[in-house]
């Protein structure tokens, strides 16, 4: 069923808005009230904001004075103070509901967080050339979370214009570059009451009108930060009194590397990040390394966490240090429901501007949908990861990169025509 197409000039102006105001995990605050700002416009039911959609541990919150900064950057590109001040303590994102009698309810997750990037400027890249590239220097919407989001609006217009029979909640995630956010908004009770939940990301290295039904291939995923503490002393007159913290990360670094893998699956282990010391005639006494395991399976993940905990303190036993370790963002391995994917493949292949349609890919990465796609699964709902092509320059994570901007009026065809089909015909999941 095809669902009515909303203004696309509308959600253009909104992408290249959320574009140029792009915000870091936990600091979404802009991007949350701009949101809030466009979604009080529609004919909601319910809109969350703050705390009522995170719950349990958040990890990875920076610091009051980093949150203060960033909130007061908002107010200054025009967020409003009522908005920003709901958001206190980096609960950022929100969650939208829209009730149309008996029916389904139908979920629908886009994520809203950007990376510490500094955008291109040449002419050659189109948001600099057409003035909306970022104003927040050394960050940049590099993922697409921009469309995302834009296409979460879009797919509100369009089902609350049809004579859709059911309820839609679109769930607006902060944090899921650092894998940080998933795992409270799945924990905020909102999910428990979704039959079938999309999640959505434009690319992943597909062109524009090509739509994959079901991603699976996710590797489950853990972040750490492991801070060493050791004893300065004089390089020249006195090593001996020192105790060297970059010995016990040197040693760290080289032997996570030396984890044996598994024959159960693919492992992976980066230290992404390190440093350390204070000079270089310094016995230095403090360091760390910021890293990450994943696994094939939420199993191996773990195999590779253990392994990587029992390497790093080792490591400062032996160089006669101390350790703290830190878990930051984490999610599980998933997998999309075969059955949920066949309807948007359906849907898909009857969309007018989808030019191919693939069933399933693998994404060989990690993603914190996961954790709400879990949460469905696991009381008896069914969901899938569905990914839009998307034509982009460079790669994802790129200072170039860019939305093909035709991309969000086809993701909303098909995630509004999926939504419109799962209430209309009780029997199109088979």
């Amino acid at each position: 069923m095809s669902a009515p197409t909303p203004d696309f000039e509308d959600l253009r102006d909104l992408r290249r808005d959320l574009h140029r105001h792009p915000e870091p995990a936990w600091r979404e605050f802009y991007t949350t009230a701009r949101l809030v700002d466009e979604l009080e416009t529609r004919p909601l039911d319910a809109l969350h904001v703050g705390p009522e959609v995170l719950a349990g541990d958040r990890r990875g919150v920076p610091d009051d004075a980093d949150l203060e900064e960033w909130a007061h950057r908002a107010v200054e590109a025009g967020a409003r103070q009522d908005v920003v001040d709901r958001l206190d303590g980096g609960y950022t994102g929100l969650v939208a509901v829209l009730r149309r009698g008996e029916g389904p309810t139908v979920g629908l997750r886009v994520d809203i967080d950007a990376l510490p990037i500094t955008e291109a400027d040449g002419d050659d890249h189109h948001p600099a050339a057409a003035g909306f590239r970022s104003e927040n220097e050394g960050y940049m919407h590099a993922c697409g979370h921009d469309a995302h989001a834009t296409v979460g609006v879009g797919v509100l217009d369009a089902v609350a214009a049809s004579d859709f029979e059911g309820t839609l909640k679109l769930f607006f995630q902060p944090s899921e570059e650092t894998i940080a956010g998933g795992e409270p908004m799945a924990e905020s009770g909102h999910l428990d009451d979704v039959d079938y939940l999309l999640a959505l990301h434009v690319g992943l290295d597909h062109p524009t009108g090509e739509v994959v039904a079901g991603i699976d291939g996710f590797l489950a995923v853990s972040h750490f930060r492991a801070d060493f503490s050791g004893a300065s002393a004089h390089a020249g007159g006195h090593p001996e009194r020192g105790r060297n913290a970059v010995q016990a990360m040197a040693a760290a670094v080289q032997n996570l590397y030396a984890v044996p893998r598994h024959h159960e699956g693919a492992t992976r282990v980066n230290a992404g990040r390190v440093g350390g010391g204070t000079a270089s005639n310094i016995v230095p006494e403090e360091a760390f390394i910021e890293g990450e395991v994943r696994g094939e399976t939420t199993e191996l993940m773990e195999y590779m966490d253990d392994h990587a905990e029992r390497v790093v303190r080792s490591a400062a036993e032996m160089h006669d240090c101390e350790v703290a370790i830190e878990r930051e963002g984490r999610a599980p391995g998933g997998e999309s429901d075969d059955a949920l994917a066949a309807v948007v493949g359906r849907v898909a292949r009857s969309t007018p501007s989808v030019t191919s349609t693939l069933d399933t890919d693998t994404l060989g990465g990690s993603e914190d949908a996961t954790y709400l796609m879990e949460r469905v699964q696991d009381r008896g709902g069914l969901a899938t990861y569905v990914c839009v092509g998307t034509d982009h320059p460079g790669g994802h994570h790129t200072p170039t990169f860019d939305v093909d901007e035709e991309t969000i009026r086809l993701a909303v065809d098909v995630l509004a025509g999926t939504t419109l089909t799962l209430g209309d015909d009780p029997a199109a999941v088979t």
